[in-house]
């Protein structure tokens, strides 16, 4: 999902992960990892470090 500007997501995870999450989970999957991509874009543009 972190690079799906320059590729979707391959069918072989969504197979994969598809069993195991509802449909309500893997919206908020989605979401976190949209939230975490996000947070580390903000530290890499303010030059955050790791404290």
């Amino acid at each position: 999902m972190t690079l799906v500007s320059q590729d979707h997501v391959p069918d072989a995870v969504w197979e994969a992960v598809r069993p195991h999450f509802t449909d309500a989970e893997l919206v908020d999957l989605t979401l976190l990892v949209a939230a975490i991509n996000t947070w580390n874009r903000f530290a890499i543009s303010f030059r955050k470090t790791p404290a």
